[in-house]
């Protein structure tokens, strides 16, 4: 069986995070493993506390987990603080860690910022270009890029911008401010647009987290790149169809689409 890693934050409410990564896994066919960046207090509604790792503890878990188990892929999520940042791209390169993805988590669903002023240069420094893959959404993309996206246009640009300053191939969701869910690959100075149905559910807690790990899970299973997004954005499909409906906010997706009630 293929292996996964996320390094990533703990949401409570269990929509998105490491819960919406091994879920994900799980049901993407892959053995999950975790290292978690930080806790958060969440629901819902919002973020009311964070408790971040300590650089050594962060450390030891990733340790622990390449010395026994190697991963096949590696997601990354929310990453709050330069020094954890810096520990974790080290490890990666210390053990040559393959098929990484990095979802450039700053902001949650509910609005709540998940990123410390001056991370945001340590994640572009450090841990992009140890990079196969990073999946910014529209308002990252635009701190990314330093680039204002209001169109399809826009956001080729954007794309190239940061896929030719920091090395990865970049995965530009589109969301429905420009489109109807149709995301963008740049790689290697080539273009392939991936076409998404609009799916007028309002629950959309964790579905950056769910993505990238969708992807990371196929990534692990020997995909192609595209043939992982491709697989990746049809699984988030299903899981929206199911409109879920918990909580008072924006509400996680049905990661389970596919199981029954027995």
């Amino acid at each position: 069986m293929k292996v996964a890693l996320t390094i990533a934050g703990s949401d409570s409410c269990g929509g998105a995070g490491i819960q919406a990564d091994i879920k994900t896994m799980t049901m993407n066919g892959v053995y999950a493993m975790s290292a978690i960046t930080a806790m958060t207090a969440q629901n819902t509604t919002g973020v009311r506390e964070i408790l971040q790792s300590t650089p050594l503890f962060l450390r030891q878990q990733i340790d622990a987990i390449f010395e026994d188990i190697y991963p096949d892929s590696v997601k990354i999520g929310m990453v709050s603080g330069s020094e954890l940042i810096c520990i974790i791209a080290d490890r990666l390169k210390y053990y040559n860690a393959k098929n990484v993805v990095v979802d450039p988590v700053m902001v949650a669903t509910s609005g709540s910022s998940l990123i410390k002023t001056g991370a945001v240069q340590t994640l572009t420094d450090k841990l992009f270009p140890v990079a196969t893959l990073v999946t910014p959404n529209i308002p990252e993309a635009e701190v990314l890029s330093g680039l204002s996206i209001k169109s399809k246009d826009d956001m080729k640009v954007a794309a190239k911008r940061i896929g030719d300053t920091y090395g990865p191939a970049v995965l530009l969701k589109g969301g429905h401010n420009i489109n109807d869910a149709n995301d963008l690959l740049y790689t290697n100075g080539a273009y392939r647009w991936f076409k998404g149905k609009r799916i007028d559910n309002p629950n959309t807690h964790g579905t950056g987290c769910t993505l990238s790990s969708a992807i990371s899970s196929n990534l692990a299973k020997g995909y192609t790149l595209e043939t992982s997004i491709q697989k990746a954005k049809d699984y988030i499909s299903g899981a929206l169809s199911a409109m879920l409906d918990l909580g008072k906010g924006s509400g996680p997706l049905n990661h389970a689409f596919w199981l029954t009630d027995k």
